[in-house]
């Protein structure tokens, strides 16, 4: 049976803002490739009976250690320097309109952000109910201003169908092409401040399974912010955790390797998507002295360590193939498999 795909994919996305060194590697072009063996997507005619939680109530969880601009009352709203601390808020969002005759009945709706509003605390964003609520925490990548990072959250989590609540988590990206190393240094000094918020997610009494969706440099950060505490809680965390995708990882192989033995209870849980003509990662590797990303390695290798591994390569029909996770609906399917498969934590 062929794969039914969803209106809004008809028509291709807007330029990617996530490239990579993309003047280093437009000149390559990738013919186009198959299908995900296995994987369905979802029909339009489902949209309505199996609506995303974002979707009926547009509003996004926000965490990011982005300084506020203007104190984020218009856009930019967060910018690309790094602030003093933690700053929590709640963005409204405004969905593609889903009327007979609008743009997202042909492909050209999208999400828009409507307004911030700062909040002090993690339970002032997630009041306690007499019902969890899981939790889908999206860390973006490289080269992403804020607002296009929690549009990309706003879609996934629309995408997948997710039922309860979404936010993202934005470390200071310059958004600029050539600015990776800052980049780089940003995420990871923001590893602490993830670690808070996963913290405090977990003591939050209205949040039930905790699932992370990571993009490139992003993985790295989440990566180091789940060994952190997977160190000071244990086994409580593989408790509360449900669902982790690394999407094109952005790490080093060894140091991944490394991390995970120290948190092997939480590697079931571990999804990774990866392409081995990803041109943005084989930059990447270049740059760091021709050691291969996680994201660009064998299947078969990152098996071996007891990982779950969508093999993408051969749905990449881009120059760079770095936003798979985003742009394929196949893909997304897997990652609400992925997040299916994890059983709600019991209240």
């Amino acid at each position: 049976m062929g794969i039914v795909r969803h209106r809004r994919d008809v028509t291709p996305a807007k330029p990617s803002r996530r490239v990579l060194l993309q003047g280093a590697v437009a000149a390559l072009v990738l013919p186009p490739g198959g299908l995900l063996a296995g994987c369905t997507v979802l029909s339009s005619a489902n949209v309505r009976l199996d609506a995303a939680a974002i979707s009926v109530r547009p509003t996004l969880l926000v965490a990011t250690t982005r300084k506020p601009v203007n104190d984020a009352r218009a856009p930019p709203w967060f910018g690309t320097e790094r602030a003093s601390g933690l700053n929590l808020a709640r963005a409204k969002l405004v969905p593609p309109e889903e009327g007979r005759f609008s743009l997202a009945a042909i492909g050209l709706g999208d999400w828009s952000l409507a307004s911030i509003e700062p909040a002090k605390r993690i339970n002032d964003l997630i009041p306690s109910e007499s019902e969890q609520r899981d939790l889908l925490i999206y860390v973006h990548g490289f080269n992403q201003t804020f607002e296009t990072a929690a549009l990309d959250a706003a879609r996934l989590s629309d995408d997948i169908r997710f039922r309860g609540e979404t936010m993202v988590f934005a470390w200071p990206s310059k958004a600029k092409l050539f600015d990776y190393a800052y980049d780089r240094e940003s995420a990871m000094w923001s590893r602490d401040a993830l670690e808070r918020v996963l913290s405090l997610a977990m003591a939050s009494p209205g949040v039930g399974r905790i699932h992370i969706v990571a993009h490139s440099v992003g993985t790295m950060l989440s990566m180091e912010a789940l060994r952190q505490i997977y160190a000071r809680h244990g086994l409580a965390v593989t408790e509360r955790f449900g669902a982790v995708i690394f999407a094109a990882p952005d790490i080093d192989m060894d140091v991944f390797s490394s991390s995970l033995e120290r948190m092997r209870p939480l590697v079931p849980n571990i999804t990774v998507v990866t392409s081995t003509n990803d041109r943005a990662l084989a930059v990447a590797g270049w740059i760091a002295g021709g050691m291969t990303r996680v994201g660009a390695a064998e299947k078969a290798q990152l098996e071996q360590l007891g990982l779950r591994v969508i093999d993408a390569s051969a749905e990449g029909w881009g120059l760079i193939n770095h936003d798979l996770f985003l742009s394929n609906p196949d893909i997304r399917q897997v990652i609400r498999q992925a997040v299916d498969a994890v059983a709600p934590h019991p209240s």
